[in-house]
C-alpha cells in the first residue's frame, strides 16, 4: 500500500463527518404579514426552525426548560416575538401557534388604522443567541408581496407600501 493512498483515504473517510456540520451555516425565520387591502386586517405568521429556536430559549426563557416541549418556554417564545417583531401603530395580539417536527410557527393579528403608504416595521431576532440571524419579512397586499431583511441586530425599517 502506497503512503499516499492511506493519506488520501484517511481524508475522504473523515469527509462525510464534517458535511453534517458544514450544512447549516446560518440562523434565519420568515416573517409573512398579510394586509387585507379592504379592512385593514393584518395577520403575521412567523416561521421558525425548533433547531434555531431551542438554543435561543435559554436567553429568552431563562426560568423555563430550553425546549419547545416546555409550555413555559413556549409562552416566553410568544411574548418575545410579540416584543421583538413590531409594525409600529398597530397592536399585535397572539392567535395561535403550531409546532411540529422542526417547524415552529407562530401567529399574531392586528389592524392597520387607515391606507398607511408605508409601514415601519422591527424585525431583527435572535440576535442574544445567533449574531449572524437573518429574518426575511413578506408583507402582501392587494396581490403585491414586498420584502425587508432584517439582521440580529438591524433597527426598524420603512416598507413603502403600493396603494396606500
Amino acid at each position: 500500500m502506497r503512503p499516499g493512498w492511506l493519506a488520501a483515504l484517511l481524508l475522504a473517510s473523515a469527509a462525510p463527518a464534517a458535511a453534517p456540520a458544514d450544512a447549516h451555516r446560518g440562523h434565519g425565520s420568515l416573517a409573512v404579514v398579510e394586509i387585507d387591502g379592504k379592512s385593514g386586517a393584518l395577520a403575521v405568521t412567523h416561521v421558525l426552525q425548533a433547531h434555531d429556536v431551542e438554543p435561543a430559549l435559554v436567553a429568552i426563557a431563562p426560568d423555563a426548560q430550553p425546549s419547545l416541549d416546555d409550555p413555559d418556554a413556549v409562552a416566553a417564545l410568544v411574548a418575545y416575538l410579540g416584543q421583538r417583531f413590531r409594525i409600529a401603530g398597530v397592536a399585535l395580539a397572539p392567535a395561535g401557534q403550531r409546532i411540529a417536527g422542526d417547524r415552529v410557527e407562530m401567529r399574531y393579528v392586528g389592524r392597520l388604522k387607515g391606507r398607511p403608504r408605508q409601514l415601519l416595521i422591527s424585525g431583527a431576532l435572535f440576535g442574544e443567541t445567533w449574531a449572524d440571524h437573518v429574518t426575511l419579512v413578506n408583507v402582501r397586499r392587494n396581490g403585491v408581496t414586498l420584502s425587508l431583511s432584517f439582521a440580529a441586530s438591524d433597527p426598524a425599517k420603512p416598507l413603502p407600501l403600493p396603494g396606500g
